[in-house]
Formats: C-alpha cells, structure tokens, sequence
C-alpha cells in the first residue's frame, strides 16, 4: 500500500530474553468485523443490469459521434462521461472525436467562450491526454498589472473550473501555477456564502480536486453534485447508474472474496498485532483500476498488499532486531527449508506467502506470462531488505541522511510492490516490453513512487517520532540541511507538487506506453493523496476510508 505501510522501523531489543520488549504500536482493531463475508451474489442480476445497460449505451454512443453537436457541447458531453467513469466504454469513438477537434479549435482566439467553458474544454483534452497549450487562459489575465482579471472572481462556476485545470498543470506552466492559488483563496472565500449544487461542488474540489479523486468515489458524488450536467442527456445518466450497480455487484463480490480468504488465512489469530484492513486495502487496489476486466488483478493484488501490511507491522509492531534480521534473511532465500530459522510465530504467514506465490506463478506460466510474478516476488524481497535498513538504524540511533532516507524510503514506501504486482493479473497487455518499461523506472514511476513516500511522511512523522523511529523524511530533511520542521515540510509539499506536475505530463500523448499501464501509476499517486491527504487514514481509517467505503460498497444501490 506504498505509502501506506509506515516506515517500518522499531525499537528493537538486542538483548535475548524470554519475553522480549516488543514495541506494539496497540492499531485501532477493524470497524467492519465480518460484515462483507456474508454478501452473496446473483449472477442473473449482473446479467440482468448488463443487457439493460445496451440501449443506453448505443444512445450514448450515437450521441458522441453526432456530427450536428455543437463542439463545446460535445466537449462537456465528453467530460460528463470522464467524470462518470464511463470513458472506457468509448474510448475509440472519444478519441477520434478529440482528435479532430483538436486540430479544428482554436480556443486561444474564442473571444465568445467563457472560463467555464474554456476549463471544461482544457481539462478533457488534459485528462485525455491531448497537451492543449495553458496560454488558452492567457485572456483571462490582465497583460499591464499580470494579474487575474477582476470581474471572473464573481463568475464561480469558472473559478471552480480554473482550479480544477490548474490540478494540471506540468513544470514551467506559470500561468497554473498561478491560477491554483489565486482560484483556491477566491473559492475559499465564498464557499460558505454559496447554496445548493454550486456548495457542494466548491466544497468537493476544495476537500480534494477531481485529479486527485479516487475514480470510482469521484463518479458516485458526480451524480449528487452535479445533478443537472447528469441530466442533460437521458441516456447519460440511465446509462450512468446502471453502470455504478453493475460495478458495485461485481466489486461486493470480489471483496468477499479476499475477505473470505483472509479470515481462513487466520492472520488475525496467529499475528495477532497487525492492522486488520482487508476493506480498506481492497479499496486501496480499487482506486488502481475499477474496469470489470481486471477482476482477477484486484484480487491478487489485495492479497499481495495484505502480505505486505503482515510484514510492515511485524517489522515495525512486534519483532525484535534479531527477528527481523532472520525474516529477511528467509524472505531472500525464498524457500521452504528457510522456515526453521525464524520464529514460531511468523511461520504460517512465510508458508501462505511462498504457497501463494507458487501458485500464482504456476497459473500465469499456463499463459507464458511468469514473469509478472517473478518481478512481484523480487520487489518483495526489495522491501524485506529495505524494511531491515530501517529497523537497523532505529536500533543503532541514526538519523539517515535525506539522500540515503530517500533512496532506501522509495523502496519502503512499497510503492514498487503494489505497481508491479497491480501488473499480475492484468493479461495481455502486460508484455515483456511493458515489464522492460517498469523496470527502467521511467520519470512518471519515479514521480508517483515519491508522491507515496514524501505523502506519507508528511502525515505520520509525528506519530512515527512518538514511538521512537527515526527513520522519516520530514527529520531526515532537518537533519541534512538545517532547516525547522514546518520549513521541511513545505519543501517535501513542493516536491510532491513537481511529482505531480511530471505524472500530468507522463499521461500526454506521445505516451511511452499505453495509458493502460500508467493508469495504475496515476491512480496509486491518487490513492495517496486520498488516503494521507488530511491524516494517516489507513493506520486510523475512521474518516476518509470508512466514507468512502460506506460510498461504495454499504450505501443502496440507485434506482
């Protein structure tokens, strides 16, 4: 769960005792229990939702091929569907739409369009990965005094629709930059002075912009907060619903599934001190790619990052130093025989871990497609590695440098982990060369990789600091360049910023491979921001996470 799992290291006793001190960070026990084992599916119902999703669907299709739709019309068609999470079922038809008008408009020179609708423009070009040029807001600027101009600070509906674009905005794009501030402190002032649906969108992008959203939670509230853009097309909004039931089934089932796998693991039994999150990593995997299609990726993918929250918490919640050196040791071995030398307590969850390993990669080796595994495997003994860096320089009292903490901390923000093992399950089009692609840990894996690590770190360090860990990036940044605690975390917050800034321009065509593969890269740095945000949400998931969940998978189904 990249950054999801802290830092993982601990205070380790070096002596040899017959009680060790352990140091047992006492997690908040799980607010579901058992409450997703009992949902059972009818496979007619799915049946039933996806034959009366056809009609709308082709309405809807027909809509965005009209020849006789007006292009800014077309355009705000094109993002409703985004926002809804509906892309996917016509992205050929979409496409081919944008490309031609993309080359047509000439949005720089609309002297007509307004900033909303310059926003809604940019931002499905943007999100589609069409660099339209950010000097379309150029007229918006007053070219003596450099400033926004007066009169759009009223126009909210644009401000909103400025913000939202400047969430966008790739390295050098100064005009964004400056557009993000000055849209944020003008929203924030009249937010409570708004009603309605125009409030709770305002209230919406302020929490969290649509770019940093989770996809399936942002299609759920587009339905409440933007009730009228639903509407304007029929077939839009019947198709809309109908897909969100479709995927709630499939998703509900999925998640008994790793739930039930859980419970007969018994993880909560033999390891008992670790944070119980089946739901909440389920989420986690979710917020990677919700399409029906991937079925099967989310499943293995939850189960590979509930292995690493039973290794992160047992490194970081329960062992001791010479434990620790021994797990890693039998991690690295990677074989059965290595079972003898580590505790008793840690046995069952090592035999699960290479059974379940050995399993997955007998099945993809049927498909010729092993090497995902292998590359999930490796990145596991990665992180064993990492996470014993870090617990030797808790026990030894160092405070690494930013440069070591940062080459270290990328490994342990797990990132790397969940990325390569989101790839498993995910079939064809995860090839020898899409493999070759990830391991030369190109510029946008990088950016999202930090984004998990320095996201983090930013939210937990003094919860990290309580319990004696000295390994985290806001006291190595002090450390190494002398700075307070509050200057340090405004330099990690600007690097976070510029990560972002290279994802946005990562997901523009020409793309260095299919936005199949970078989705999860975008969406793992999304869950990030969803997740670490406002607290560290997954240690203690009370709020965001409960809300989100509660969303997706408890909340009624739509009529």
């Amino acid at each position: 769960m990249a950054a999801a799992v802290s830092t993982g290291a601990l205070q380790g006793n070096s002596k040899t005792t017959a009680e060790p001190v352990r140091p047992l960070a006492n997690f908040p026990p799980s607010v579901w229990g058992d409450r997703f084992l009992s949902f059972s599916l009818d496979n007619s119902e799915l049946e039933r939702i996806a034959k009366a999703m056809e009609e709308p669907k082709e309405e809807l299709r027909r809509l965005i091929l009209d020849p006789a739709m007006g292009s800014n019309t077309k355009l705000s068609l094109i993002y409703s569907v985004h926002r809804l999470g509906l892309t996917y079922l016509f992205l050929q038809e979409i496409e081919g739409q944008l490309d031609k008008l993309f080359n047509e408009l000439n949005l720089q020179d609309d002297d007509e369009a307004d900033l909303h609708t310059i926003s809604v423009n940019f931002q499905v070009f943007r999100h589609l990965g069409y660099k339209l040029s950010c000097d379309v807001f150029n007229k918006f600027k007053d070219s003596s005094s450099g400033t926004f101009k007066e009169y759009i600070t009223t126009d909210v509906k644009g401000m909103l629709g400025l913000y939202e674009s400047a969430q966008l905005r790739l390295r050098g794009e100064l005009i964004l930059d400056e557009a993000s501030t000055f849209a944020e402190t003008q929203l924030k002032s009249v937010v409570n002075t708004l009603e309605g649906n125009l409030a709770r969108q305002v209230k919406q992008s302020l929490r969290r912009p649509f770019h940093q959203g989770m996809p399936m939670v942002e299609a759920r509230l587009y339905f409440s907060t933007y009730e009228e853009e639903c509407s304007t097309h029929e077939s839009l909004l019947k198709l809309a619903k109908l897909h969100f039931n479709y995927l709630q089934l499939q998703q509900k089932k999925e998640l008994r599934i790793v739930s039930k796998w859980w419970k007969d693991m018994r993880f909560q039994e033999t390891t008992p001190y670790i944070r119980d999150r089946v739901p909440e990593i389920y989420l986690w995997i979710l917020g990677l790619y919700f399409e029906p299609r991937y079925s099967l990726a989310r499943i293995i993918a939850t189960k590979i990052t509930l292995f690493l929250v039973v290794l992160d918490d047992t490194y970081d919640a329960y062992a001791t130093i010479e434990e620790i050196r021994l797990l890693t040791d039998a991690i690295n071995r990677w074989d059965i025989s290595a079972v003898e030398q580590i505790p008793e307590y840690i046995r069952p969850f090592y035999k699960i871990l290479l059974d379940e390993y050995a399993e997955l990669e007998k099945q993809l080796a049927k498909e010729g497609r092993a090497n995902s595994v292998i590359a999930s495997r490796e990145a596991f003994q990665d992180i064993a590695r990492g996470y014993l860096e870090e617990a030797e320089w808790t026990n030894s009292g160092y405070v690494a440098s930013f440069q070591e903490y940062m080459k270290n901390g990328l490994i342990t923000s797990a990132y790397n982990v969940i990325s390569k093992s989101a790839l498993v399950g995910m079939g064809e089009i995860v090839s020898k060369d899409a493999l070759a692609w990830y391991e030369s840990h190109p510029k946008t894996l990088q950016a999202s990789e930090l984004i998990s690590r320095l996201q983090d770190d930013v939210m937990t360090y003094q919860f990290e600091r309580e319990r004696g860990q000295s390994a985290t990036g806001v006291d190595a940044y002090i450390k190494t360049f002398g700075v307070s605690e509050n200057e340090a975390i405004d330099e990690l917050k600007k690097m976070i910023e510029n990560a972002w800034k290279d994802i946005n321009e990562g997901c523009l065509k020409p793309r260095e491979v299919s936005m199949d593969l970078l989705a999860p890269i975008l969406n793992l740095a999304r869950m990030i921001d969803v997740v670490y945000r406002y607290d560290d949400g997954f240690t203690f998931p009370g709020k965001t996470l409960k809300e989100y969940i509660n969303l997706l998978f408890v909340g009624p189904i739509f009529i």
